[in-house]
C-alpha cells in the first residue's frame, strides 16, 4: 500500500513514516501543505494521512481542492483537533476518516488497511472531471450533458482517468491496464488512443481536461496543471 503522509511535525512524521515502512507499506511524507497537495494530485497513493494544522495551508482547504479536482482517494484525516464539531467538519468536507492525536499505532494501521479494502472493494460506478461524466452501470460519457460516442478501449482508458483523476499516470500504467502486456517502452500505440480521445472529450469545448505531462505520462484534471509540466 502507498500511503500519503501530509504533516509537519518532524517528530511524528519521522515516526509515522518509520512504522508504516516497517510494516510493508510505503510512506511518501510531504512536510507543509502545498507540497502535500502537488503530491496527492499528482502522484499516485491508497490513501492519504491528512493533518489539519498545517503552517501554509489549512487541512481542510486541502481536502476540499482534492474533492473539487475529482480526486477520490481515500483520505484520513490525523488531527489534534477532536471535537465533535472538528470531527464532524472533517468528514463533512470529504474525509473517509478522522483520528484524534495522540493515537495508537496500530490502530492507525488497522484503518489505513481498513479505507485501502473498501476502496478496492467498492469501486465508484460514476466519475465526474469538471462537465465530464461517465457512468460504468449505462457506459454512458457525458460533457456540458453532450453524450460522447466511444470505442470500448476508448471507454476504459477513459474511466481508467478518471479514476486516477488529478494524478499522473503513466504509458506503463495504460498498456498494462488496457492490454494486460507488458511494457517494452517503444510502441506509440497508447498515445494514439489518447490523442483520439482527446479529440473526443476536448474538441470544441472550452477548457481542455486531458493534458500530456512532460516526460512522465497523462492526466486528467478540471482546472489543469501547472504550466510547467505540460507539453506544448
Amino acid at each position: 500500500m502507498k500511503v500519503l503522509l501530509i504533516e509537519d511535525d518532524l517528530t511524528l512524521g519521522r515516526a509515522v513514516q518509520r512504522g508504516l515502512d516497517e510494516v510493508g507499506m510505503t510512506c511518501h511524507w510531504s512536510r507543509s501543505g502545498a507540497d502535500g497537495l502537488a503530491a496527492a494530485e499528482t502522484q499516485q497513493c491508497d490513501v492519504v494521512v491528512l493533518d489539519l494544522l498545517l503552517p501554509d495551508v489549512n487541512g481542510l482547504e486541502i481536502l476540499s481542492q482534492l474533492r473539487k479536482a475529482g480526486i477520490r482517494t481515500p483520505v484520513l484525516v490525523l488531527s489534534a483537533l477532536g471535537s465533535v464539531e472538528e470531527r464532524v467538519a472533517g468528514l463533512q468536507s470529504g474525509a473517509d476518516d478522522y483520528m484524534v492525536k495522540p493515537f495508537a499505532f496500530a490502530e492507525l494501521v488497522a484503518r489505513l488497511d481498513a479505507l485501502s479494502r473498501r476502496s478496492l472493494e467498492a469501486p465508484a460506478q460514476h466519475h465526474d472531471v469538471g462537465p465530464l461524466s461517465l457512468d460504468l452501470a449505462t457506459r454512458r460519457v457525458t460533457r456540458d450533458d453532450k453524450e460522447i460516442d466511444l470505442t470500448p478501449t476508448e471507454f476504459s482508458l477513459l474511466e481508467y482517468l478518471m479514476r486516477h483523476a488529478g494524478q499522473v499516470v503513466t504509458r506503463r500504467m495504460l498498456c498494462e491496464h488496457l492490454w494486460d502486456a507488458d511494457w517494452e517502452g517503444v510502441t506509440n500505440v497508447v498515445d494514439v488512443h489518447v490523442s483520439r480521445l482527446r479529440g473526443k472529450i476536448d474538441r470544441g469545448f472550452e477548457e481542455p481536461l486531458l493534458h500530456t505531462v512532460r516526460g512522465r505520462g497523462y492526466l486528467i484534471k478540471s482546472d489543469g496543471p501547472s504550466a510547467d509540466l505540460v507539453e506544448a
